[in-house]
């Protein structure tokens, strides 16, 4: 049997909270002090990987057409009404406002698989962290904040609205999901990511800025298509968290794992064992990998080995993000 969970941890009673384990609620709202140092805006700095030489430039907030009015010299040749102009006899210009804020969907994991870490976080905490961070970000810049929280058992939804109530709802939100999981939690069927990018898919019918937390645990040949889908007519950024045991498992290592309800030993002391296991975690992580390249969307990979923020600061070309 191949498990879902490895190496979770317990919260122990009488320990109290540790952050690199759970967030809670005040722990995400404090995170809007750094996240003014984000900026999830179109123009991006030359080293961001959102900047259009590294991938896909956002396309931003849409149009509001405004008015027709005559052409003044200055105006742009590009925006001149030719319909209107060859029926009037004179000049004519489409004259158009940026809209004023912008829809986001922030799809957050926390199933059982994400609550792993081998080194200093686990993977729900970046996810959580990494989310707040957008969150706030984007509300400073304006625009619409929503999202789904997905665990094992129910995706919890969040339509956009720009207030600091739906932050502070939203945010709830992830800090409820997230100091839910434990390693003794049983689980009768694992999340499906294909079922909540179908809801996202519903929601976000066109110029959503969508952005997707996730380890991406249990994607199949149905996950492309609706990665396709969501990115055609809206900003699709993945975020994608993992553990340094995802890039090479140790030798003579034991881990004991557990899918909730059954529990195995895996020894890689066995080299074919840890050869599968490593080609497991690697296709999953080449293949959004390969997605993003084929659909020229923005990857930003997350490790739990550093704080979101700093990981954040030097993937978006900001000063102060550690390497």
């Amino acid at each position: 049997m191949m498990a879902k969970t490895v190496l979770t941890h317990s919260r122990q009673p009488g320990h109290g909270h540790d952050p690199r384990i759970h967030v809670d609620l005040n722990q995400l709202l404090r995170l809007a002090g750094p996240a003014r140092r984000l900026s999830l805006l179109p123009r991006q700095p030359a080293s961001s990987v959102l900047n259009g030489r590294h991938a896909s430039k956002l396309r931003g907030r849409g149009l509001n057409f405004e008015e027709l009015r005559h052409y003044l010299p200055g105006d742009d040749t590009r925006t001149i009404d030719w319909k209107v102009t060859a029926r009037t006899g004179e000049p004519y210009v489409r004259v158009y406002t940026e809209e004023r804020d912008r829809p986001a969907l922030l799809v957050v994991d926390q199933r059982m698989s994400m609550f792993f870490g081998s080194r200093v976080y686990m993977k729900s905490v970046i996810a959580a962290e990494a989310a707040a961070l957008a969150a706030h970000s984007l509300l400073a810049q304006g625009d619409r904040i929503g999202g789904l929280v997905f665990n094992d058992e129910a995706i919890g939804e969040h339509r956009p609205v720009r207030s600091p109530v739906a932050l502070h709802r939203f945010l709830a939100s992830v800090a409820r999901a997230n100091t839910q999981l434990d390693a003794a939690r049983v689980v009768a069927q694992p999340g499906s990511l294909n079922a909540v990018l179908r809801a996202a898919r519903r929601i976000a019918k066109t110029n959503y800025l969508v952005l997707v937390f996730s380890d991406f645990d249990g994607t199949d040949d149905d996950t492309e298509p609706l990665i396709r889908a969501l990115a055609r007519h809206n900003d699709l950024i993945l975020f994608s968290i993992s553990d340094p045991l995802s890039e090479a498992l140790p030798e003579g290592f034991r881990i004991t794992a557990s899918d909730g309800v059954l529990q195995a030993e895996i020894d890689t002391t066995d080299g074919r064992v840890r050869n599968r296991m490593e080609e497991m975690i690697r296709g999953r992580l080449g293949d959004i990998s390969k997605w993003a390249r084929k659909y020229g969307l923005p990857f930003l990979p997350l490790t739990t080995r550093r704080p979101a923020m700093d990981q954040l600061l030097r993937l978006m070309g900001q000063s102060g993000g550690h390497g």
